[in-house]
């Protein structure tokens, strides 16, 4: 969520590809997009020619009725009728493996890291109706104005299943080190973390081409945030150990195909902007909580931007993640008010 300059990547690329249509990366390798109704409206999904055994595809887009009917005029357009037998998802998040049931009905395999197969079929089957005293007591130990968490606390809960496809149970492995061919490629199986856990990166061994899923976003950073299942969780140190070992693997000639935005060059620059990033804005927040602060007091040092009401849960939860951090790192202390927020104070001289 948080921005970042890109200024020193090049985008070869300046026009995605019209939902009915694909654009060819490479041979054998396709740029499809996928539209959302979310402030970031779309989802890169590319699909990788198998030969006689079909496509495979990287992710899929949330499911919808306007996906079902995309999906099915790629098929017959750019994918020329023939099949998918293969869906490849990079992480568990609803917008990349919301299809995937759906084509799993058709006859695709599921390959995936373990924790991506477990927890999308463990949220797929969690449907409230109604936010749990969990979330409420997470939403006021963050700080959330008593009206706000009165009003979400009487309307139904956004629920994964909402734009998920059923998730037949099975899948394919895939680990750290592995190698899996597809478009006439092998590519080496490297996991991130932070913003999900075992994201799934491509690197390939026969050309310069890396599928970079969220973990590799040009010009923004993907949100890194805290949720109330995992109070105590600290992903943002996953974030920047992945980014730091990603980083010995990452050249200028690589041409990175993301989950969002456009596919660039400059891979080892924008590794590097997304530890400072995030470096930048662990040591503005010390300095901004010299005063003690609650969560959500604290966006104003993190984010460029006004933080409205469809996007303070991803800030919120990414504020608290940083907050997080800092309390490891031992920069940070924080005590519970009276009212269950906490209160968050920079620790002098750290």
């Amino acid at each position: 969520m948080m921005d970042g300059t890109a200024a020193s990547l090049r985008y070869p690329l300046e026009t995605p590809p019209e939902p009915d249509q694909a654009i060819e990366i490479a041979e054998g390798v396709l740029w499809l997009r996928v539209p959302m109704p979310t402030v970031l409206n779309h989802v890169n999904v590319y699909a990788l020619d198998d030969g006689d055994k079909g496509w495979t595809i990287i992710d899929s887009g949330p499911h919808r009725p306007q996906t079902v009917e995309q999906w099915e005029a790629l098929m017959k357009g750019p994918l020329k009728g023939r099949p998918v037998w293969r869906v490849l998802i990079t992480h568990h998040h609803p917008d990349h493996v919301g299809m995937l049931g759906w084509f799993m009905e058709r006859g695709a395999e599921h390959w995936t890291s373990r924790v991506s197969y477990l927890l999308s079929r463990m949220l797929v089957l969690d449907v409230e109706t109604e936010a749990t005293p969990q979330t409420i007591a997470y939403w006021k130990t963050a700080g959330m104005p008593p009206e706000m968490i009165a009003k979400r606390s009487k309307q139904r809960p956004m629920n994964f299943a909402d734009i998920v496809h059923p998730i037949p149970p099975g899948f394919v492995r895939l680990q750290e080190g592995e190698t899996v061919e597809a478009g006439g490629r092998t590519w080496d199986v490297r996991l991130g973390g932070g913003h999900a856990p075992e994201h799934i990166t491509l690197w390939s061994r026969d050309c310069n081409l890396v599928i970079g899923g969220d973990q590799l976003l040009p010009s923004i950073s993907p949100n890194v945030g805290v949720q109330a299942a995992e109070p105590f969780a600290d992903p943002l140190a996953d974030w920047l150990e992945a980014c730091e070992r990603l980083s010995t693997y990452a050249r200028e000639d690589q041409f990175v195909l993301p989950g969002h935005k456009l596919p660039y060059y400059g891979l080892p620059t924008r590794l590097n902007q997304l530890i400072v990033n995030h470096h930048h804005g662990l040591d503005r927040l010390v300095d901004y909580i010299a005063e003690p602060k609650t969560v959500v007091e604290c966006f104003p040092p993190l984010f460029k931007r006004q933080i409205v009401e469809e996007i303070y849960h991803l800030a919120m939860i990414e504020a608290y993640a940083h907050l997080n951090h800092l309390m490891y790192e031992g920069r940070a202390t924080r005590t519970l008010r009276e009212d269950g927020a906490y209160l968050w104070q920079a620790v002098p001289g750290k």
